[in-house]
């Protein structure tokens, strides 16, 4: 299996606490000697994980920025992103699910992960083709939940949108020109929340797919929010609804 990089010190503390047997290696910035950097170390000499102390610009060069926070680990890729009947047959109760279709910025996938984790949903769903995909910023920018949250990519979204809907699974898109608001919707229940990409929305078959479109209120003078943003609004919302069912 190919190892995957992880940069930053909440992905790389994250993979250690977790998954601590699947880190292969770790390079961190030879000048680098704080508290944090210091924990980090010892937390992976303990797992038995080997730390290489580099120069910084030999980290600039692997991952292409110098937003890397002086620590680089590669990883074993965990078996998170299953199959989805497989996922779905593990839920307990009511699945809450995040559709992301075709986001192409990777600090925003990565922020959508971790309001995904935040807020319990079971798994994010996105397209093969025109999105981002998971990788190293976007694993960074999530602070961990990109291992904690299954990843789930599939070839036809439209198709897996329909085998959802077969499952009993309610489909809520997220539309600025729906006619009902967000708290009008019921999120109890099965549910996947349908968000679409930074400029374009939603493509058109995606849209015509769901079940319900509805539209985030905004009380400002800003006509929308950013997809991170009002993915996390919409999971809280779903996630408040099936708290208060619960008593």
């Amino acid at each position: 299996m190919k190892n995957k990089m992880l940069f930053g010190f909440h992905a790389v503390t994250s993979r250690l606490r977790h998954e601590a047997q699947s880190v292969e290696e770790i390079f961190v910035d030879a000048e680098r000697n704080d508290a944090r950097m210091k924990a980090l170390i010892a937390n992976a000499k303990e797992a038995g994980v080997r730390v290489m102390p580099v120069e910084a610009a030999r980290l600039d060069k692997i991952t292409g920025t110098r937003r890397h926070q002086g620590v680089i680990a590669f990883a074993s890729q965990l078996a998170l992103a299953r199959n989805l009947d497989e996922l779905l047959d593990a839920i307990e109760g009511p699945p809450l699910l995040l559709i992301l279709d075709g986001i192409t910025d990777p600090h925003n996938l990565g922020a959508c992960l971790r309001v995904a984790d935040g807020a319990g949903a079971h798994a994010v769903i996105v397209p093969k083709d025109r999105a981002v995909g998971l990788n190293a910023t976007a694993a960074k920018v999530a602070s961990g939940a990109a291992e904690s949250v299954p990843y789930i990519t599939v070839t036809n979204l439209a198709r897996t949108m329909r085998e959802l809907k077969d499952r009993g699974i309610w489909l809520i898109g997220t539309s600025d020109d729906a006619d009902k608001g967000l708290y009008e919707a019921d999120f109890s229940g099965p549910a996947a929340i349908v968000m679409g990409s930074e400029g374009e929305g939603m493509r058109r078959l995606t849209r015509e797919t769901c079940d319900l479109l509805v539209s985030i209120p905004m009380f400002g003078s800003v006509e929308s929010l950013n997809v991170s943003v009002a993915s996390g609004v919409c999971l809280y919302e779903a996630r408040r609804q099936r708290i208060a069912r619960e008593g």
